[in-house]
This record gives C-alpha cells, sequence and structure tokens, in this order.
C-alpha cells in the first residue's frame, strides 16, 4: 500500500499543542480523546470528540490543543475548482509544528 502524504496521524498528550500555519483545505479528524481548535481571529470554540472532524476554508493559523490523550489525523482535502492560473501553481505540502508543554 502506497503511504498518503497529504495525511498524517498523530497521538498528543494530554496539554501537547501543535500548530497549522493554514488550516485552508485541511480537515482534522479526532480519532479518540477531545481536542480544542482555536483560530486566528475567531471568536468560536471548536472542541472535537472521538469521531468529529473540522474543515475549513479560510486561511487561518490554528492552533489544535489536546484536552486529554488524543489521536487525530490532518488530511489536506481537494481544492474546488480553480483557474488554469490557480490550478498550475504549486501548493505546498502539510506544515505543521508540534509544540510540547
Amino acid at each position: 500500500m502506497k503511504p498518503d502524504s497529504n495525511r498524517f496521524d498523530l497521538s498528543l498528550r494530554k496539554d501537547a499543542m501543535l500548530r497549522l500555519p493554514d488550516v485552508a483545505s485541511v480537515q482534522i479528524v479526532c480519532r479518540n480523546g477531545t481536542v480544542w481548535i482555536t483560530l486566528d481571529n475567531d471568536q468560536r470554540d471548536i472542541v472535537l470528540e472521538a469521531g468529529d472532524r473540522f474543515a475549513s476554508t479560510e486561511h487561518r493559523h490554528a492552533v489544535i490543543t489536546a484536552l486529554a490523550p488524543s489521536s487525530i489525523s490532518v488530511c489536506a482535502t481537494p481544492a474546488p475548482a480553480q483557474s488554469l492560473h490557480e490550478r498550475n501553481r504549486k501548493r505546498p505540502g502539510l506544515v505543521f509544528e508540534q509544540v510540547l508543554v
């Protein structure tokens, strides 16, 4: 089986943090535990429990904090139809940074 380069799975200990510089076209799936997602300039509290998922089309920085030991999957979602010019530009791969507290 070929590895999926558009997805990674991660286990987070309680209070561990993961920073995603841009969540546009990214889906976050909580496989177990509970995580809290905060987005730049967004007043919402986004809490995911096992089986929940979050996706956004907005270009925002996100911090994912594990409220309990948790496992998540982060996947690049297919982009909506684009103009030929936009399709020809290269999209950077997923970039993430885990911050241990």
